[in-house]
């Protein structure tokens, strides 16, 4: 590992048996070592400082119903304040126990069944559960593929289309992914202006999924909606958590930002109707350890990130030129255009289990021809996933 780095991201643990969904749910035709490159987890250890927090918490030998404390809030706004460039005021946060609940609940509280709910896909696919156990319909607004000229693409709003979406009143809420999952985006202040001033305008609920903001890569900044001096942007509902950035989602833990008092009554309202009001023991103590003083981990980790993006992009370069893969600003999840060797990618996916990698189809985002790639692993870990995939593509 480079000198420059003072944690190891180049071991991670072993997490065989240690009831991971990511390890220890692999198909049945599965061999014992593949390697899994799929869910939106990371493979290292948590920042060392969550890790002794949680340990001292542990000590105490009750585990019982969980008051948040008046410090949780603070460190929640000298975060995003520091950080981010908002305030999280207590009297506008609602916890929970994840981004997706948070999502189910609000849409809850702000539409009825048969409503549409517009996403930008290609998009993560809880968004379409979430939309459709609220008996409401996803009502798609495609992002725009954008060639970049040098081997890679990117992604540009349809902001034409968005505005006719909006100008439904069937259409009463947005789910906007920011950065994006999985095309890797990190939006700008103007696209983000433009999407919240076409949904105030329509009086369209703009819900913005920000759980991936930690995590950008050199040369892109995250900005949340929150930040904005825009009157339209600061009307949106903000989710956020440490859990992506942290690798903590087993602790269970998000933060909802409501834009007023009364849109806090009413999330607050469905939050409890869901019963998603209650968090475990373990979760405010992660989150402060994480804000208090994770954030030199996390810029390392960041930094690890982008090599590892910089490893595949020359891989698939060397190995795969028939491959394409999105620049990717945010996030650990790399988008890959396999349309050049087939459209079904739900059958590639599956083909290369066998191989002993196991990836994401585009197919569950919204976009077949297109494979994700979780590349937040030891970079050994994922040179032998891809050179598995390599070969198993050639065989396909």
């Amino acid at each position: 590992m480079s000198n420059c780095f003072t944690f190891d991201f180049d071991h991670a643990p072993d997490r065989h048996g240690s009831m991971s969904y990511k390890w220890d749910t692999a198909p049945v035709h599965a061999p014992e070592d593949v390697i899994p490159l799929w869910v939106a987890d990371m493979d290292f250890a948590t920042a060392p400082t969550i890790t002794r927090a949680l340990r001292c918490r542990a000590q105490h030998p009750v585990y019982g119903y969980t008051a948040v404390p008046p410090a949780y809030y603070r460190t929640l706004d000298h975060w995003f304040s520091t950080r981010h460039g908002f305030s999280m005021p207590p009297a506008r946060v609602i916890y929970t126990s994840g981004v997706v609940p948070a999502i189910s609940a609000i849409l809850k509280a702000y539409t009825v069944p048969g409503d549409g709910v517009i996403v930008q896909t290609p998009v993560y696919n809880c968004f379409f559960s979430c939309i459709r156990n609220q008996g409401c319909v996803a009502v798609e607004n495609p992002l725009t593929k954008v060639p970049l000229g040098d081997g890679s693409f990117t992604y540009a709003m349809d902001l034409d289309q968005l505005e006719l979406l909006a100008s439904d009143p069937r259409n009463t809420a947005m789910l906007l992914c920011s950065p994006h999952n999985p095309v890797g985006r990190c939006w700008t202040a103007s696209e983000l202006e433009q999407v919240a001033d076409i949904c105030a305008r329509h009086g369209v609920t703009l819900i913005s999924d920000e759980i991936h903001c930690e995590l950008t890569l050199p040369g892109f900044r995250f900005i949340s909606l929150a930040a904005l001096d825009s009157q339209a942007a600061k009307k949106a509902i903000i989710c956020n958590s440490p859990s992506k950035a942290f690798n903590i989602a087993g602790i269970q833990i998000a933060n909802i930002l409501a834009p007023d008092t009364d849109s806090h009554r009413r999330i607050n309202r469905a939050i409890n109707d869901n019963e998603v009001c209650d968090i475990n023991c373990f979760a405010p103590v992660a989150l402060m350890a994480a804000y208090n003083h994770g954030a030199d981990w996390l810029d390392e980790l960041r930094c690890y990130i982008s090599g590892n993006y910089t490893a595949l992009r020359t891989f698939l370069s060397a190995e795969l030129p028939q491959l394409t893969v999105a620049r990717l600003e945010a996030t650990y999840l790399a988008w890959v255009d396999c349309s050049a060797i087939t459209s079904d990618t739900r059958k590639l996916e599956d083909f290369l289990l066998k191989y002993g990698v196991w990836l994401n189809a585009g197919e569950m985002y919204g976009a077949p021809g297109y494979l994700r790639i979780n590349l937040a692993c030891p970079r050994k870990r994922l040179m032998e996933g891809l050179r598995r995939m390599a070969t198993g593509i050639r065989e396909f």
